[in-house]
């Protein structure tokens, strides 16, 4: 038989029987006899047929949508990251007939998530950034909606997918350790994002393994862009770090500004590395030690952590993501 396209009342017709029939033998729902639901099933298989999004949601009672709920408060610098986390739940979603629809959360308002899940939406949630008091998480939580973050999570029985900040981090600050660096400085912003808190684990975990204290007035977190981080900078070439570790890349492109106005030359009088690498500093002379991420990988996970949630499928219950460490001119 050629393919053509058809629909339910096609069916029907050619095999003179009910819609009410077909639709149940498509669902797999209501009562009909075997010999019914093959015959409709094998005309399927040769008509080439296939349920669209909305017959199939009907059957299912599913949207065949995902929710994608990205922080309303996230900047041009962090525009990379989402980008290619949705590269990587797009195309995940899509070799599966999922769509994907785009929300913001911030941390004190969750109100368009709630209006999303309210018109019944979505089937289930990706949750793009997590905060230690994560509204979104217990919005979710409590209306039973399946879902994932993208980042740790304080709550054990949220569904996590992460890479992996706390070992990378250390990782990192052990190298330069090991390279001599003592007097290693580190700026961070807000530690409401549970990523930083992670981050700053890491770096003190590498201090206490290489049996020394991290300098407490050569660690600045909750570090505001901008002039803030300008005065933090001038603060930490008087006080004589060696190295400064940024926690993000926005924040080391912000570093390696203030460190040409003041005519300080990296590597030579001052290393600079990197928690987090992206396109903001790939062409930057010299090159910058940093941390390497996946975040299409971690995008594609994510994706099909909650489709398996959907389906109800054993899942674990917090996956880490692998990293690199990459070593350059500019801690050399």
């Amino acid at each position: 038989m050629k393919e053509k396209k058809q629909t339910i009342d096609d069916i029907a017709e050619e095999l003179k029987i009910s819609k009410t029939t077909v639709s149940r033998a498509i669902s797999g729902k209501g009562r009909i006899s075997e010999e019914t639901r093959a015959k409709v099933m094998a005309y399927i298989e040769k008509a080439g047929y296939k349920p669209n999004a909305i017959a199939r949601g009907l059957a299912k009672n599913r949207t065949y949508n995902i929710g994608f709920a990205v922080p309303g408060d996230y900047g041009l610098v962090d525009l990379p990251f989402f980008q290619n986390c949705l590269w990587g739940i797009c195309t995940y979603a899509a070799e599966r007939d999922y769509d994907v629809v785009i929300t913001m959360v911030r941390e004190n308002d969750i109100s368009q998530l709630e209006r999303l899940i309210t018109n019944n939406k979505v089937d289930g949630v990706i949750i793009g950034r997590t905060y230690e008091n994560d509204l979104a998480e217990k919005f979710l939580t409590e209306k039973k909606i399946p879902f994932v973050t993208i980042g740790s999570s304080r709550n054990d029985e949220v569904i996590q997918v992460d890479n992996d900040h706390v070992n990378a981090c250390k990782e990192l600050t052990g190298v330069l350790l090991g390279k001599g660096y003592k007097r290693l400085a580190l700026i961070g912003s807000s530690l409401g994002y549970i990523v930083n808190s992670n981050r700053l684990k890491g770096f003190v975990d590498a201090h206490k393994e290489a049996g020394v204290e991290p300098i407490k007035e050569l660690v600045y977190t909750d570090v505001e862009y901008g002039a803030n981080i300008d005065a933090v900078v001038e603060k930490l070439v008087k006080n004589k770090a060696d190295c400064i570790i940024c926690m993000d890349d926005a924040i080391c492109a912000y570093v390696l500004n203030r460190l040409k106005v003041m005519k300080i030359s990296v590597p030579d009088q001052m290393k600079v590395a990197s928690f987090y690498n992206s396109s903001t500093l790939e062409y930057n002379e010299p090159a910058i030690t940093s941390l390497n991420f996946d975040v299409r990988e971690l995008g594609m996970e994510s994706c099909k952590t909650l489709l398996q949630c959907i389906k109800h499928e054993p899942e674990t219950r917090k996956r880490l993501l692998g990293f690199e460490v990459v070593l350059k001119e500019s801690t050399k």
